[in-house]
């Protein structure tokens, strides 16, 4: 079960030498991938997303493509197109940029709603349907998407139901001083993520998503991650809790954790340190909360300190 633990982590290594100073968000994003997810981000420009997802794409040896997502992006941009070709006498398709492994689509609540639906409805089902024909994505097929912040001029709000599609959500924010300043220290040495040497390939991270299945959870920790899901329904704070949807990515996060952890079972901290990134982009605040000044991650914090966590030492 544990034959891919260590190419695992040295992709990790290898991200970490690009991306400087966000080794739990990388850890995070692998978590995610491991467990067949989509990543969504919440960030300013110029933090270093398109750098994170082209240093993933080479560590782990998949195809890379990026979308500048504007208001005149169209679906068919994303899923492809028939043209004519003279020279065949025939309509020829001509894929669209969800073909690939790991797509970046990049500020993603710039374009329309129908281009936001389309991809969506790609990430879920993994197949597109044109012109009455359906062809699927490439295996795996994973999404690093970004969104600027609620507000941002230009920008509109993804809908609630596209927006539970996603696995996890994560903000990379600032780096830190020292990494900064190694940053400025390397400018001109060529891109950061040159460095970045490849140790997976497509059928490996097949192979360690299969994986992940075969951890173990029992059932007080099937419990307990049931009752953190639903706290998430009658907290005074949410207005709208988390979908059952929620309660799957936290169970695949859960187990992808212990995986990388190089355990063959889930422990109740595992849940715990998914459940901000699994809840975050699931729950909304109600009047309340803003009136209180509580934010989503202090909610669901308090959240996790209600719920007890179950024991896991052998019965007496």
């Amino acid at each position: 079960m544990f034959e891919y633990v260590d190419h695992a982590r040295a992709a990790l290594y290898e991200v970490n030498k690009a991306v400087l100073g966000k080794s739990d968000e990388i850890t995070e994003i692998m978590t995610a991938f491991l467990a067949n997810g989509h990543v969504l981000m919440e960030d300013i420009p110029g933090v270093g997303k398109t750098t994170l997802a082209t240093a993933f794409a080479a560590a782990l040896g998949i195809d890379r493509k990026r979308v500048q997502f504007t208001p005149d992006v169209m679906p068919s941009d994303l899923t492809g197109f028939s043209i004519y070709r003279r020279d065949e006498d025939k309509f020829v398709f001509q894929e669209g940029s969800v073909f690939t492994n790991l797509l970046l689509a990049d500020e993603i609540n710039r374009t329309s709603p129908k281009t936001q639906s389309a991809l969506l409805e790609v990430m879920e089902e993994r197949k597109v349907s044109v012109e009455g024909v359906t062809r699927e994505v490439p295996d795996p097929f994973l999404v690093i998407a970004t969104q600027n912040p609620s507000g941002t001029s230009g920008t509109q709000q993804l809908p609630e139901a596209q927006i539970d599609r996603f696995m996890i959500t994560l903000s990379l924010g600032y780096p830190d001083y020292d990494s900064e300043l190694e940053i400025a220290r390397s400018v001109g040495a060529g891109a950061r993520t040159d460095i970045v040497k490849t140790v997976l390939n497509a059928e490996i991270l097949r192979a360690m998503q299969a994986d992940i299945h075969n951890i173990y959870i029992k059932d007080e920790v099937y419990d307990y991650i049931l009752k953190l899901v639903t706290a998430t329904r009658n907290n005074p704070y949410i207005e709208r809790g988390a979908s059952p949807r929620a309660t799957i990515a936290l169970v695949k996060c859960s187990k992808a954790a212990a995986w990388l952890a190089g355990r063959q079972f889930v422990i109740p901290s595992d849940v715990t340190e998914q459940l901000p990134y699994v809840l975050s982009h699931r729950i909304t605040l109600n009047s309340g909360a803003k009136m209180d000044q509580r934010h989503k991650r202090d909610v669901i914090s308090q959240i996790a300190s209600s719920v007890d966590m179950p024991y896991m030492g052998a019965k007496k």
